[in-house]
């Protein structure tokens, strides 16, 4: 028997706006890093509003914020959130709308439909863009799945020195405590998103069901040749890093195009010494960060850039070497939850389109205990990571009601 589920677009407004205050800068703008002041009022807000949803709150280890909505029976719980810290800057929606969207579902079926049958949990994650700690790569989530090592909260260096562990205690924390943050109580996580992209736009559709979030490889690599004169050297016995550079990136970029979406390559650093105009370069280090989130395509997208740059470097008499910074495996969606979230959109009347995640996000952590799924909602322009990232509130309830739907299908 299929339900109406009814949102309120001007509590969901306010809730978007009042949160955006937390580390606004200029008019849209939010920077909101970990453990920051600006971070501690924002879960403490979120915490405030969890309690007056109804919500039990607790904190965890690592300043994860959960709101609970206890069952009837016992079982393992069904959860949905996001990361509640941001770019610098960053917008309004990217992460903190699905923080946000959790809540607001579970406030919703609480008062439309009283307690569930199965314990129903909202959280705010604390940390996911590594804006503040380049390598903090999922904090909240990382913790929460048992992914963060002893020595972790003491090698994770901010931009600006300071460690993991100097900015947990002073908010507080205690780093010792951080294994007392993982779950193995969670059997469901579906995360509410801004798309970060621009195929909803395209296809003027307002919600995305995500059946996969991309796996992800980050490459840095250092070609090797010999400085010399851009004038006095001939072309046939030069070894020449920048050109090396150059084919290398073409190739790896039009391979993925080749192969269609959704494949993507992306060459977005390089680095040339002594990278001057009349001198052929000494050495070229740069990046490539590929994606796709099937795991066979991904395998041979990344054997073909490989096969690419060991080719190019020894036709042309390069030292080359890679390491690999960031190896993410695909994370596919559970067939029954994206199958029920479809069935639930139809019937709640959203507009939806069925595609795959190119962006790295907390679900991927999150899928190691518990089956999870994804729910996108339409982002103008595809823009994300920018003050300038926008979703109207009308796609946003839209996909709320998408949401909360699919945790009355799971919990009551």
């Amino acid at each position: 028997m299929s339900i109406s589920i009814e949102i309120d677009a001007e509590l969901v407004r306010h809730f978007v706006f009042e949160l955006a205050e937390f580390g606004r800068v200029g008019e849209s703008g939010v920077t909101r890093l970990v453990y920051s002041p600006e971070w501690v009022a924002a879960t403490d807000q979120y915490a405030a509003w969890c309690e007056e949803s109804g919500l039990k709150v607790v904190r965890d280890a690592v300043g994860n914020v959960w709101g609970r909505l206890e069952g009837s029976e016992a079982g393992k719980s069904i959860a949905s959130g996001s990361h509640i810290d941001s770019q610098a800057p960053g917008g309004r929606y990217d992460g903190a709308l699905g923080a946000l969207a959790g809540m607001i579902a579970l406030r919703v079926l609480k008062a439309q439909f009283g307690q569930p049958r199965r314990t129903l949990e909202a959280v705010a994650l604390c940390e996911e863009e590594s804006s503040r700690f380049p390598s903090a790569n999922y904090w909240g989530s990382r913790a929460i799945t048992g992914r963060i090592s002893p020595t972790d909260p003491d090698r994770t260096i901010a931009f600006t020195g300071e460690t993991m562990s100097e900015a947990m205690r002073a908010v507080g924390l205690d780093p010792a405590r951080i294994p007392e943050a993982r779950r193995d109580d969670i059997d469901s996580f579906i995360e509410l998103h801004i798309e970060q992209g621009p195929i909803l736009e395209q296809e003027d559709t307002p919600v995305a069901i995500v059946d996969a979030i991309t796996g992800i490889r980050h490459y840095n690599v250092r070609l090797k040749g010999t400085q010399n004169h851009a004038g006095g050297f001939p072309m046939d016995i030069r070894r020449d890093p920048m050109a090396g550079f150059a084919e290398i990136a073409s190739g790896v970029v039009n391979t993925a195009h080749r192969m269609g979406r959704p494949a993507v390559t992306t060459v977005g650093r390089a680095v040339v010494k002594p990278n001057y105009p009349a001198i052929i370069p000494a050495s070229v280090e740069f990046s490539i960060d590929a994606r796709h989130p099937r795991a066979d395509r991904r395998r041979e997208l990344y054997a073909a850039h490989e096969g690419l740059m060991r080719e190019v470097a020894a036709r042309r008499g390069l030292e080359i070497d890679w390491d690999i910074q960031i190896d993410h495996e695909p994370a596919p969606s559970d067939p029954e939850i994206v199958s029920m979230l479809q069935r639930v959109a139809r019937e709640q009347g959203v507009k939806t389109l069925t595609m795959a995640s190119g962006a790295g996000h907390d679900s991927q952590q999150m899928a190691s205990i518990a089956k999870v799924a994804m729910i996108f909602v339409r982002s103008k322009d595809g823009r994300s990571h920018t003050p300038d990232e926008f979703s109207s509130i009308e796609d946003i309830v839209q996909g709320i009601k998408v949401l909360a739907a699919g945790l009355h299908a799971l919990a009551y």
